[in-house]
């Protein structure tokens, strides 16, 4: 049986507790929440170039770092986790050797606990990632001029790059595994405070799926972990009728700011300058209870384009708000509010080099691509529209239509070496999102 095969057959499974108990009252619970954790690569081939010379191995262990939603209706459990992997730094003469994923994953699972106040549920997720491997100096250039007259400063290898767009993520991942969960009341609101612990194994199903340049990194994409989190959960059993939800929407946003002053300093250099304004994708986790919002936007802003006739260039932006605010007006599916975010967000620029030698060359040579980056804090006020679509007889879940406008202000300089490029953070956004609410 082909893994496609075996997949549906999983599916097709999990969905037959839904069809036996079809008319019976549903439960539902919706759950936004963080999560934490270590897990372990052992990159072998790497590894082997590296004994071979008489040196040490890299360090295997990573760490994790995520946003995750969950939707629970009856024991039939639907959810999304966003998730950042930070390996340990090796470091070898004057250089520093890691490397990073990011991964986005469809979670399906059952519950096999009653609603309550603890759950146990066994859960598949499926999804595409991101991988970025450097070898980069431990002390780089902080002058934008030096820095564009001699950018080799390393090499960086990324597969399914989203430093040029979220639109890039790709290759397919799993995972598999348990979540333990136990809720906490609080004094005076009808929300609960969750507290996770899951623990599992990840892989990416295809081999070869993650090589670069002639060597595989399938192995930063797996390996057992542990995670433990907090979120805010809406249990059912805290509701005498349904005024309170928490939904997931897929975010589309619009900025109106172009690369000027960064351009310039290109153009002087002899470099093509960052044409047009960021494309934006992202994810926007939203709830509401007696009319108070409360959330967390994702999203990836990202320019690129090539730089001479060998290089490519990317300036890049990922934020990431904690939202809270109100519902001012609401009739029937159709509603109005306003809500205030304070979140980080990092500026980071990669001028590298198309063509670049296999293993173990690239690791001989190694002075091909550069790299500059900054961070700080970002506030968002915003005004959201949004209406609600019911989707089934029962009313089990809402697909929901939302646009958005408001304005970012960068607080921070956002340097670029000595460039500030705050202007280029700080300005108005509009956005649109689709996404589902229980």
């Amino acid at each position: 049986m082909t893994p496609l095969r075996r997949f549906f057959l999983f599916l097709f499974l999990l969905s037959l507790p839904e069809f036996v108990l079809a008319q019976e009252l549903y439960n539902k619970r919706s759950t936004i929440y963080g999560f934490t954790g270590i897990s372990g690569a052992n990159l072998r081939q790497f590894n082997e170039m590296l004994a071979d010379r008489g040196l040490s191995p890299l360090r295997n262990r990573y760490r994790t770092y995520g946003l995750g939603y969950q939707a629970r209706i009856h024991d039939f459990v639907l959810g999304f986790e966003l998730s950042h992997h930070q390996s340990k730094v090796s470091e070898y003469d004057e250089f520093e050797i890691r490397y990073r994923t990011t991964r986005g994953l469809f979670n399906v699972g059952y519950s096999l606990t009653e609603e309550g106040k603890f759950q146990l549920i066994h859960y598949m997720s499926l999804g595409v990632g991101y991988l970025n491997f450097e070898m980069l100096p431990s002390n780089p250039t902080q002058n934008l001029e030096l820095f564009l007259r001699e950018p080799q400063e390393g090499f960086i290898l990324r597969e399914n790059n989203i430093q040029k767009g979220t639109q890039y993520f790709g290759d397919f991942l799993t995972e598999i595994g348990f979540q333990l969960s136990y809720d906490f009341d609080l004094p005076g609101r009808k929300e609960a405070v969750e507290v996770l612990a899951k623990v599992g194994y990840s892989f990416s199903p295809f081999e070869g799926k993650w090589q670069m340049n002639a060597m595989s990194f399938d192995n930063t994409q797996a390996g057992a972990f542990l995670r433990i989190g907090a979120g805010i959960s809406l249990p059912d059993r805290n509701f005498f009728y349904k005024d309170a939800s928490i939904g997931v929407s897929l975010f589309r946003g619009f900025h109106f700011n172009n690369a000027d002053k960064l351009n310039k300093e290109l153009i002087d250099t002899g470099y093509l300058p960052l044409d047009g304004t960021p494309s934006n994708w992202g994810l926007r986790i939203l709830g509401e209870t007696d009319g108070f919002l409360y959330g967390i936007d994702v999203y990836n802003s990202a320019l690129e384009g090539p730089a001479t006739n060998f290089q490519n260039q990317s300036l890049n932006s990922v934020r990431i708000y904690a939202n809270g605010g109100v519902k001012f007006f609401q009739f029937k599916n159709f509603s109005f509010g306003a809500m205030g975010g304070l979140g980080y967000g990092n500026l980071r620029y990669t001028l590298s080099q198309n063509e670049k030698p296999d293993f173990p060359e690239i690791f001989e040579q190694r002075y091909f691509d550069g790299y500059l980056k900054s961070s700080g804090l970002m506030a968002k006020p915003e005004f959201l529209v949004e209406y609600g679509i019911p989707m089934t007889n029962r009313k089990l879940f809402d697909l929901v239509v939302s646009a958005s406008a408001g304005y970012e202000l960068a607080m921070g300089n956002y340097r670029l070496g000595e460039l500030g490029m705050a202007q280029f953070l700080t300005g108005p956004v509009v956005g649109l999102s689709v996404g589902v609410r229980p």
